[in-house]
């Protein structure tokens, strides 16, 4: 095996679950893995949750299929809750789950003593952002971070050069986005009363705004030029399934699809999606035939320290944008200084220089509110490599080298599986901040989610008798003529026209259309479709549906 090629196991699609429901449609939609919450101690409580025997039972039901089951226990615990904590543990201990997620450091050294079979996985509330802290959590003995979802791209490849091949990177590819650092939020606290890192956010980000002017009570001004006020805090929908080779050719080990919240259909399409778009990777990218088998050890692209090529291999977009997530772009015009004068970043010299030649002091706002008008070299390298007040690109501080990614074609999706996130529920969508050169913004003029397909129905049983039937639990209006899809496991969708005839009730007796919810029916279909597909239809007209 070629040096820096390190042997890792096959990436991982990780699914959200909010029931046992949920849990066993993950796992039929291809999960690898599913992450769900208990009754107490996780970071959403509006789903049901899965008590201790549906984890019993998921846990048996994911692990005859080779799936695994994550527990979230990641709030962000008070002192009256530590020993409630403690017990809930030692209950999970028992019920064949895979592994912990957890934020609080405390918790953690916790399940390292009580439940010592278990994984541990640091949740992205513990905001890890740098190599130094993943490397100090797996000394405590997590063997996977869920890395800050304000991570660029260029940050996950350092991450994973310079942390054991056997510590997993997590990364969040699909679904909503939080406003706040890592989902660490206060907001949902002061207006409501409902604590956001306890599972309870009201979501405050996604409400209307508008100004109130001190002398003025009662007047309502909109802080964008429209009747309606602006939703100054609604962040974009994440959608990165076109760009799963850029995140896994980084050192993503799992890639985990947000919405413990979302219904089973959003569930399945979804993990079906993400899990297809793996399945492409690996072929492409010849690590298995298209039949699953297995052709060579799957590793990452990433070039550790210490590799022959490490400084070698030519840079790319991701290492080019690198570090402007947070500071604009290198070039963007000065920014007035604090006491109106513009601010001047000094060019570092590049080349054979030693870090003392690269000392230049540096004119700088924070330095003259802090009593002097420069900066030395350390206080300089503190600095953000790359500020809006910068006028020109900053060198990295002297010994520190971004990894480099050994260079491949891109892996093409088929346009069906590209489709697939725009038949969900969704708001606009962006690939958060993993490209800084296209950030992603907020949705100012609505909080709502856009709506184009429906669930017409879910399969209740297939049969080959009468040239086949597919009897449904009926969810909306179906018509002769009506072009409905069948979201299969593993594969495109099923397109099918309901027939013009042959549509009955649950007791056999002919109707015109399913014009009824929640009552079964049943129609010709000669294809087989799992038990449990989702059956949808595109809309007449797209809608918007409440968040």
């Amino acid at each position: 095996m070629a040096a820096g090629l390190r042997r890792r196991h096959r990436p991982e699609v990780l699914a959200p679950a909010g029931n046992l429901r949920g849990l066993k449609t993950a796992v039929d939609y291809g999960a690898d893995a599913v992450y769900c919450g208990g009754k107490a101690f996780g970071m959403r409580s509006a789903p049901r949750n899965l008590s201790l025997a549906d984890f019993e039972e998921g846990a048996r039901y994911a692990h005859a299929v080779g799936s695994r089951v994550y527990v979230t226990l990641n709030v962000l615990p008070r002192n009256a809750e530590v020993e409630a904590i403690r017990d809930y543990i030692g209950q999970l201990k028992d019920t064949g789950i895979d592994a912990l997620i957890v934020t609080d450091i405390g918790v953690m050294m916790m399940a390292h003593q009580i439940a010592p079979d278990l994984e541990l996985h640091v949740s992205t509330q513990a905001g890890v952002t740098n190599y130094g802290a993943a490397q100090a959590l797996y000394e405590f003995g997590a063997r996977r971070v869920v890395l800050a979802r304000e991570m660029d791209l260029q940050a996950v490849r350092d991450i994973r050069a310079r942390i054991p091949d056997d510590m997993d990177i997590e990364c969040f590819v699909h679904g909503a986005m939080c406003m706040a650092f890592s989902g660490r939020c206060l907001f949902s606290n002061y207006l409501t009363g409902r604590d956001g890192n306890h599972g309870e956010c009201a979501q405050p980000c996604r409400w209307k705004y508008s100004i109130v002017e001190e002398k003025r009570p009662g007047q309502y001004f909109p802080i964008e030029q429209t009747e309606e006020g602006a939703y100054l805090f609604n962040s974009q929908d994440m959608n990165m399934l076109e760009h799963i080779d850029d995140l896994i050719d980084s050192g993503a080990s799992s890639l985990k699809i947000e919405g413990r919240s979302k219904s089973a259909y959003y569930v399945a399409a979804m993990t079906n999606a993400y899990k297809t778009a793996v399945n492409e990777y690996m072929v492409q990218r010849g690590f298995e035939s298209a039949d699953g088998t297995v052709l060579k050890p799957f590793h990452d692209r990433v070039i550790r320290p210490g590799d022959p090529d490490f400084e070698e291999t030519a840079d790319d977009a991701i290492e080019r944008n690198a570090d402007k997530a947070f500071a604009g772009m290198p070039g963007e015009p000065p920014v007035e200084g604090a006491e109106g004068e513009t601010t001047v970043a000094s060019e570092l010299v590049v080349g054979e220089t030693t870090a003392a030649e690269k000392t230049v002091p540096v004119e700088d706002a924070a330095a003259r509110s802090a009593g002097g008008a420069k900066l030395d070299e350390l206080s300089y390298r503190a600095r953000s490599t790359r500020r809006k007040s910068n006028t020109r690109e900053e060198v990295l501080p002297e010994g520190w080298h971004h990894a480099k990614c050994r260079p491949a074609p891109p892996v093409d999706l088929p346009e069906w599986l590209i489709e697939e996130p725009d038949k969900v529920a969704h708001r606009d969508y962006s690939t958060g901040f993993y490209y800084p050169e296209h950030k992603v913004t907020q949705n100012t003029d609505r909080s709502a989610y856009f709506r184009s397909w429906l669930v017409v129905g879910e399969v209740i049983s297939w049969s080959a008798e009468r040239g086949g039937r597919v009897t449904i639990m009926a969810r909306n209006k179906i018509e002769p003529g009506q072009t409905v899809e069948f979201v299969l496991p593993g594969e495109a969708p099923l397109v099918y026209v309901v027939p013009d005839d042959g549509l009955e009730d649950a007791d056999g007796v002919p109707v015109a259309e399913i014009n009824h919810p929640a009552r079964v029916f049943s129609m010709p279909c000669p294809h087989e479709v799992p038990v449990n597909a989702a059956m949808r239809s595109r809309t007449k007209k797209p809608t918007l549906k409440a968040a």
